[in-house]
């Protein structure tokens, strides 16, 4: 009888509908327990994780061992943010459909690369840019690349304005590099978020040389202290300051970099779903004259995560930047989703987010985005009346929290994610270390709200004796 190769063993497995229901029954169970599993994993599932740590064998691993060692061991020892008490960054929930449709489509496979490869995805990214487009009120005929994050997003919208307006004074970045280029000023608030600062590094534009704006006690850039602006200037605005969650004054500060031939690039995460809100729209007025925009829709709008969007107003450009030729590319008539991309080969993450617009629709956006905001404000006034200090106007889903000095929030901080009630994390405001709440998961309900404040208040006071 001849040697079963390895490629013989997974055409086998691949037939084995024991396994896959096997891992379907283990995804189930943590669905219906992540509610009541400690927010944060304790030590002992910590420690649990050493299983993991071994030499690589050399036989292949039994299947169904490896799916039972990856639920006994790794299951705890998550972090519950699918549940409704996870707070410490602004990771947003799933929509059920949505991960069921990403089920399906890690079972498809597909790579996003081009229509040819995968049609489906090609048409469902094009159904998605047009459908965020006008959800977020941009510009008719902007450009959506479907990345992994934020990072990736701002990166590529940053490098379509560095090389537009390079392009504009008779340089091809792609063909001369930055030598010997003419040089840019690039503009930014001073409270822009850490990824800004490595999408500028890695595009080769710095951070030593960038021109900071101050910012007011909530993080806003102050239009009156924007320095003059030209054709030379790449300015980079915030809709959601990752601490406060204020957005920068778009309508006193675009018009006036658009008269300038400026590029303007907004850093949306979370905050520029606002826009699907008909409540919290005003936060974003004057956003739509911007020519790049960065957002995740695995924040606030909650699909499943790995799901970052970049747009771009200017079609050309983005493509420009992004772009790439081989004899084996087969470029189409279609949409082919890499030249809007900094990846090639993708998986097809727009199949899950076609489910979750798809679940939402207008309305349902409107009212997810609106609730997460209302819970925010609850948690704030909650917290206030046991007296904690809130720092920051509640805006959106962002709360900044203190104790009556810092040691005391620092040890609350620490009993409190200790507790495995509900999980918050650390951050500096103002020189100040604090508490910041994000509340982004539609999971998360007024009885979570109520006791995690019940949880403050339990850590402040273990803090004090």
């Amino acid at each position: 009888m001849p040697t079963e190769t390895i490629s013989d063993r997974f055409r086998r497995h691949a037939e084995d509908w024991a396994l896959f229901e096997q891992a379907k029954e283990y995804a189930l169970d943590y669905m219906r327990t992540v509610a009541d599993r400690p927010v944060y994993p304790g030590r002992e599932a910590v420690a649990g994780l050493d299983a993991f740590r071994e030499p690589l064998p050399d036989a292949p691993a039994d299947p169904r061992d490896l799916l039972a060692r990856l639920h006994r061991c790794g299951s705890p020892a998550t972090v519950a943010q699918t549940g409704g008490r996870y707070f410490g960054f602004v990771n947003g929930g799933v929509i059920p459909v949505a991960l069921a449709a990403r089920w399906l489509g890690d079972t498809w496979d597909q790579n996003a690369a081009l229509y040819v490869i995968s049609p489906v995805t090609a048409v469902l990214e094009e159904v998605c840019e047009g459908w965020l487009v006008d959800l977020l009120g941009l510009p008719a005929g902007t450009a959506a690349g479907f990345v992994s994050g934020t990072s990736t997003a701002s990166l590529c919208g940053l490098a379509a304005g560095r090389d537009f307006l390079l392009r504009r004074k008779g340089w091809d970045v792609g063909a001369n590099g930055l030598f010997g280029a003419p040089e840019l000023r690039v503009v930014l608030g001073a409270g822009a978020h850490s990824t800004v600062y490595k999408a500028l590094s890695i595009l080769g534009l710095g951070k030593d040389r960038l021109i900071k704006v101050p910012v007011d006690d909530q993080g806003r850039m102050l239009a009156d202290k924007l320095p003059p602006l030209d054709d030379n200037t790449l300015l980079i605005l915030q809709a959601g300051n990752v601490s406060t969650g204020a957005f920068d004054p778009f309508a006193a500060i675009c018009p006036r970099a658009r008269d300038a031939g400026a590029w303007v690039h907004v850093d949306g995460a979370f905050g520029l779903w606002a826009a699907a809100s008909p409540e919290l729209r005003p936060l974003t007025a004057g956003v739509d004259l911007a020519d790049s925009w960065s957002a995740d829709a695995h924040k606030t709008l909650n699909a499943p995560y790995d799901n970052g969007i970049v747009f771009c107003r200017h079609r050309d450009a983005l493509a420009q930047a992004m772009s790439m030729t081989g004899s084996y590319i087969v470029y189409s008539d279609q949409r082919d989703g890499m030249i809007y991309t900094a990846d090639m080969s993708r998986r097809a993450r727009a199949v899950e987010l076609w489910a979750s617009l798809l679940a939402l629709g207008r309305t349902g956006a409107a009212q997810l985005v609106g609730d997460l905001c209302r819970k925010a404000r609850r948690f704030a006034a909650g917290l206030e009346k046991q007296g904690f200090r809130i720092l920051n106007d509640v805006c959106f889903n962002q709360v900044l929290v203190a104790c009556c000095d810092e040691a005391a929030t620092k040890i609350t901080l620490e009993k409190l994610q200790q507790s495995g009630e509900c999980w918050c994390g650390p951050a500096q405001w103002q020189n100040e270390t604090v508490i910041r709440i994000s509340v982004c998961s539609y999971r998360t309900t007024d009885e979570d709200i109520d006791r995690s404040i019940q949880a403050f208040v339990k850590a402040r006071g273990r803090a004090e004796t």
